[in-house]
Parts: structure tokens; C-alpha cells; sequence
């Protein structure tokens, strides 16, 4: 499936891009999160599980290296991955047990503890680019093919540039 690149002009495009991936999201699936320090990564996140019906905080569990939010339909699993360690880690905080059919997870840094994780559903990426970013969305199962196609009509009121990406979510 081809991936989805979105133009993010701002903070307020990437809440609105997380906003319009909580439409096509559902349990069981597994999202990872690609970028720098401080690409908006957490912003994406904010941005999802504010549409998701969550209404507090929305922090980077940059120390707890995880943050369950429970919500009406699932419950949502927030890592950060960024201070990861060692595997022993991995195991004694139980963090396999969050990836379910109930749950969604979603994982900021995952390549800290690629042989651990799940394959993922979901791979975003977030790149500078001028003064926003880019968000290149690519699917690596059925499941997240099925998003990334519902992510691709609610995105059908955006400017598409030729390449096939588009401007301004």
C-alpha cells in the first residue's frame, strides 16, 4: 500500500492529524513514532487521544516509559521509549502485556527496543520540512492498511501535491 505524507504547517495540524488518525483507529492495534526530539510525536498522540474523549494531561512518559489512559472503548498505552535500556527492563515492568486485543499502543522511539515490540500496524514518521513537517504514514499490516485508507478519505479535503502527499490537515 502506498504510504500517506501529510504537510503539518504547525502544532495545531498535527493535533488535527491525530484528531482525523482517531477516526481510523481501533483495538489491537499497534502505532510506532518516528522523528527527533521534539518532532511532535507526543503532539500527534495529544492530538489522538484528545479526540478519543480523554480530557487531561497528555505528557511524554519520557521517565515512566509508559502511560495507560483509559478510555470508553480501549484502553490507550502511550510509551516513550526514548530512556530505554535493556531488555530486563522490557520484562520486569510487564510491558508485553500491554499490546492486546483490547488495547491500543502507541510507541515513541521504537527502535530502542526493536526486538521486543509487536510488529507494528502503523508507521509514522515526522521530518522537518521548511518551517512544519512531513508525516509519512505507511501501513505494515491489513489492519493499518484499513486505517491508513480511512485516514486517506478523511484527508480528502487537503491540498494534494503530485507526488501524492498533501498540504494542510
Amino acid at each position: 500500500m502506498t504510504p500517506l505524507t501529510i504537510h503539518l504547517n504547525d502544532e495545531a495540524a498535527t493535533l488535527a492529524l491525530g484528531a482525523r488518525l482517531a477516526r481510523s483507529i481501533m483495538p489491537g492495534l499497534h502505532i510506532v513514532l518516528h522523528g527527533d526530539l521534539g518532532a511532535g510525536k507526543t503532539t500527534l498522540v495529544r492530538g489522538l487521544l484528545r479526540a478519543l474523549g480523554h480530557a487531561g494531561a497528555v505528557k511524554s512518559p519520557s521517565y515512566s516509559l509508559v502511560e495507560p489512559y483509559a478510555l470508553p472503548d480501549m484502553t490507550f498505552n502511550h510509551f516513550d521509549l526514548y530512556r530505554f535500556r535493556d531488555e530486563s527492563e522490557w520484562h520486569d515492568n510487564g510491558f508485553g502485556d500491554y499490546f492486546g486485543p483490547t488495547s491500543v499502543c502507541a510507541v515513541e522511539w521504537p527502535e530502542k527496543a526493536a526486538d521486543l515490540l509487536p510488529p507494528a500496524d502503523l508507521d509514522i514518521s515526522l521530518v522537518p520540512r521548511g518551517s512544519g513537517r512531513d508525516a509519512c504514514i505507511k501501513a505494515d499490516t491489513a489492519a493499518g492498511g484499513r486505517c491508513l485508507e480511512t485516514l486517506r478519505l478523511l484527508s480528502a479535503d487537503a491540498v494534494w501535491r503530485p507526488e501524492g502527499s498533501v498540504d494542510g490537515v
